[in-house]
């Protein structure tokens, strides 16, 4: 069995800033503050999976690979309303996974 690192890069800056500041400059990105909370809950546990297979097993994260227009997206929900979109990248050496957070969405639109 491999021991692999989860690695969290957010590609945009408001992501970033939501996780490690709870809030952000940017007046367009602003969310309820129980969804920022539950977002930094959210980015602690990719952030803390041993492999990207352990999000299968938390069933509240509801983790899924999109398909249609966001073939080789990969989701977690935060609440009812908004998911984590982000991709997923191996490196073999050593084993890390690459979770490069690509969006905050409502995913009902």
């Amino acid at each position: 069995m491999y021991i692999c690192n989860v690695k969290v890069i957010f590609e945009k800056t408001y992501l970033k800033e939501l996780y490690t500041q709870g809030k952000t400059c940017d007046k367009k990105h602003w969310f309820q503050p129980d969804v920022v909370k539950r977002y930094q809950q959210r980015i602690k546990i990719l952030v803390d999976a041993p492999r990207i297979e352990t999000l299968y097993q938390i069933k509240s994260l509801n983790y899924e690979v999109l398909s249609g227009d966001k073939t080789s997206i990969s989701s977690i929900r935060v609440n009812d309303k908004y998911r984590i979109e982000f991709t997923v990248n191996t490196d073999k050496e050593p084993l890390v996974t690459i979770c490069n957070v690509l969006e905050l969405s409502n995913h009902n639109k």
